[in-house]
């Protein structure tokens, strides 16, 4: 029929390892862009941690996205607005936070965090000082990591 016939890529032996090579450091690259992200919201979870307890409300405005849900262990929902302005007028003070075994789940452009916590300070009700259990879900919006959900439950014991 006048076709010039090559053979297929995986029926070529001379370039089989040079694919399983490329694959190889593929699936390295994958892996250590992971580990870098992993890294980078543990990062952010600490700068907002960093961020509560110096009352860093600039911070504050550049990690929680417009449209945070903040879930207290009190049973307390905030938006963005309403906990930065808790943070501002001294309604909510953290004195101390002690972060335990936090881990890192990577979902396209989110990630949820999990750790556990010891906190202390002062809201509305007075003085606390809680042992909880907190997830952040982190969402990539141009570009930029942003925790777009908080939620803390209150447990007997830390880990």
């Amino acid at each position: 029929d006048g076709r010039v016939r090559r053979p297929r890529l995986a029926t070529r032996p001379d370039i089989l390892p040079s694919m399983s090579l490329l694959r190889l450091f593929l699936l390295a690259a994958l892996a250590c862009a992971a580990q870098e992200t992993k890294s980078s919201i543990l990062a952010l979870d600490k700068q907002w941690s960093d961020a509560i307890v110096r009352s860093d409300t600039a911070t504050l405005e550049k990690l929680l996205a417009d449209d945070l849900v903040y879930a207290h262990a009190t049973g307390i929902v905030d938006t963005k607005q309403s906990y930065i302005a808790k943070i501002k007028e001294r309604r909510q003070v953290y004195k101390s936070f002690e972060q335990f075994k936090p881990t890192v789940n990577l979902y396209k452009d989110s990630a949820v965090t999990f750790s556990w916590v010891r906190v202390t300070g002062t809201n509305q009700a007075g003085p606390f000082d809680d042992k909880i259990m907190l997830i952040h879900f982190w969402v990539k919006q141009n570009g930029a990591w942003r925790l777009a959900g908080h939620q803390t439950t209150r447990v007997d014991k830390l880990p």
